[in-house]
């Protein structure tokens, strides 16, 4: 079975170095760290210093691969706006498979286009089994994909983080005034957040998020699908339009549900 490596709110929903280690030592046979940055649901950013910390504790434990998932490396919010590598930390380069595509940054999600960048001996070991499975991606996927590749300008991707953060920004302010709604860590990367609303529907956020979609249309998804109960996740990934119609519609629905004090 997976082990999940449990993050705080008090550490930013990051990784640290301690609870790595601890996780290792108690489970020997471990083999693989599957590492989200930044992190879906949580919008949590490894900074360059927190992945090297990390590579460190796993040069102890060399028969443990690593999974970057970076999808969402081109969303950072913080002041460099930048999302480290993990295959560019120190002795990781031979162990570290990347995933990433082009539904994120480049907002191509119906292309379904995405690449692994690993070391040969893993490359090879992809290749055979993804040759029997969907053989490649589409031609026009392929064709869209050099498109954002070589026509995207660096520009105009740091603008639609702008964008964003300007988006995130207004749906934080709009959850800070709904009450007993708390974002524990205001996100720095990705297009999601994760406020807590356990004080409704006596925490069960599956039923609030389906009373939610019953009764106002609006689509969230419950927390605990990303072991996070008592939590809803949201994107903010779309219109300001949008986004104001769904935090009213969030608001009308919490008010309705709001237990006396």
């Amino acid at each position: 079975d997976p082990l999940i490596l449990e993050t705080k709110a008090d550490d930013g929903f990051l990784i640290t170095p301690e609870a790595l280690r601890h996780t290792l030592e108690t489970h020997p046979h471990t083999k693989l760290l599957i590492f989200c940055n930044p992190s879906n649901p949580t919008g949590g950013v490894h900074t360059h210093e927190r992945c090297a910390q990390l590579a460190k504790v796993l040069e102890d434990y060399p028969h443990v691969a690593v999974l970057a998932d970076e999808i969402y490396e081109r969303l950072v919010y913080t002041d460099d706006g930048v999302c480290p590598a993990f295959a560019a930390m120190p002795h990781m380069f031979h162990r570290t498979m990347t995933v990433n595509g082009f539904s994120k940054a480049y907002a191509m999600t119906g292309f379904r286009l995405g690449y692994v960048a690993a070391p040969p001996p893993l490359a090879k070991a992809i290749t055979t089994i993804q040759s029997q499975l969907t053989s490649c991606a589409g031609s026009i996927s392929q064709a869209a994909g050099v498109a954002a590749l070589t026509q995207v300008s660096d520009t105009e991707l740091e603008a639609n983080v702008h964008l964003m953060k300007d988006k995130r920004d207004y749906v934080l302010g709009r959850l800070a005034s709904m009450k007993n709604v708390h974002v524990a860590v205001p996100p720095n990367g990705a297009f999601y957040l994760l406020p807590d609303v356990s004080t409704y529907m006596e925490g069960d956020d599956a039923e609030l998020c389906l009373q939610l979609l019953k009764s106002k249309q609006l689509a969230l998804v419950p927390g605990s699908s990303f072991g996070a109960p008592g939590t809803i996740r949201i994107s903010y990934a779309t219109s300001m339009e949008e986004l104001k119609v769904a935090c009213d519609k969030l608001e009308q629905f919490l008010q309705e549900h709001l237990l006396p004090e």
